[in-house]
C-alpha cells in the first residue's frame, strides 16, 4: 500500500514527464515559448524536452493547406451579379513568423482569400471571367502571395472552380453563342462559294485561249452523262465541234 507522499510525487513525475517530453513529426516544427519569449529558431522533427510550466510548444504543420474558399457574391465591371468560389493551395514556410507576426494564420489567409477573390473578378468582365480564368487565377496568386509573405506563408496556387449565372445571363450567352455558331457557319459558305467562283473564272479564261479545250471538256460531259444515266439525251452539237470535218468535205 502505497502512502500518500509517494503517490503525490509519482503523479508529479508523471506529469513531468508528460510535459516535458513532445515529439514532432517529420511535417511538424515547434515554436517554444519560455516564459512568454521565443527560444531561437524552431525546434524539430524528433524528440523535444521542455522545462514544464515554464516552456510552451505551438506545434506547426508544414504541409500544404487546402483551403476552401466559400461562394462569394462578385458584381463584375459589366455589372453583371455572380456567385464565384475558389480553392487556394498554401503552406507555412517560416513556423515563427507564421505565430508571431499573425494571431490566427489560417482564419487570416482565408479571410485575405475572400476579400482578394472580390476585388479582383469584380475588376474583370464576365467574358474574360468566363474564357481567360488562367490569367485570374495568376493574379490573384500573385496578390496573395505577396500579401501573406510577411506571416512566413506561401501560397502556391489558386483556382477559380464554379460560376454561377442569373438564369437570364445564362439564356443570353446561349442565344449569343447559338448566333455566333451560324455567323461562323454562313461566313465559311460565302468563303467557299468565293473560291469556287474564284477557280470557275479561271478556268473560263484558260478555255476561252484553246477553243479546243473546250470542245474536250463538251465531249468529257457527254461521256460523263451516258455512262451515269441510260435514258436518251440529246445535246446540241456546237459548230466549231464538226467545222473541220465540213472543211474536208468541201474539199
Amino acid at each position: 500500500m502505497f502512502s500518500v507522499p509517494i503517490l503525490f510525487i509519482v503523479v508529479i513525475v508523471v506529469f513531468f514527464l508528460f510535459s516535458a517530453i513532445k515529439i514532432l513529426n517529420e511535417y511538424e516544427r515547434g515554436v517554444i515559448f519560455r516564459l512568454g519569449r521565443v527560444l531561437g529558431v524552431p525546434k524539430g522533427p524528433g524528440l523535444i524536452i521542455l522545462i514544464p510550466i515554464i516552456d510552451r510548444m505551438v506545434k506547426v504543420s508544414l504541409r500544404t493547406v487546402v483551403l476552401d474558399i466559400p461562394p462569394q457574391d462578385v458584381i463584375t465591371r459589366d455589372n453583371v451579379s455572380i456567385k464565384v468560389n475558389a480553392v487556394v493551395y498554401f503552406r507555412v514556410v517560416e513556423p515563427l513568423k507564421a505565430i508571431i507576426d499573425v494571431e490566427n494564420f489560417l482564419y487570416a489567409t482565408s479571410q485575405l482569400s475572400q476579400t482578394t477573390l472580390r476585388s479582383v473578378l469584380g475588376q474583370a468582365e464576365l467574358d474574360d471571367l468566363l474564357s481567360h480564368r488562367e490569367q485570374l487565377n495568376e493574379r490573384l496568386q500573385e496578390i496573395l502571395d505577396t500579401h501573406t509573405e510577411p506571416w512566413g506563408i506561401k501560397v502556391s496556387n489558386v483556382e477559380v472552380k464554379n460560376v454561377d449565372l442569373p438564369q437570364e445571363m445564362q439564356r443570353a450567352i446561349a442565344r449569343q453563342a447559338e448566333a455566333e455558331r451560324e455567323r461562323r457557319a454562313k461566313v465559311i459558305s460565302a468563303e467557299g462559294e468565293f473560291q469556287a467562283a474564284t477557280k470557275l473564272s479561271q478556268a473560263s479564261e484558260i478555255l476561252s485561249q484553246n477553243p479546243m479545250s473546250l470542245q474536250l471538256r463538251y465531249l468529257q460531259t457527254l461521256i460523263e452523262v451516258s455512262t451515269e444515266k441510260n435514258s436518251t439525251i440529246i445535246f446540241p452539237l456546237p459548230i466549231d465541234l464538226i467545222k473541220m470535218f465540213m472543211d474536208k468535205l468541201g474539199k
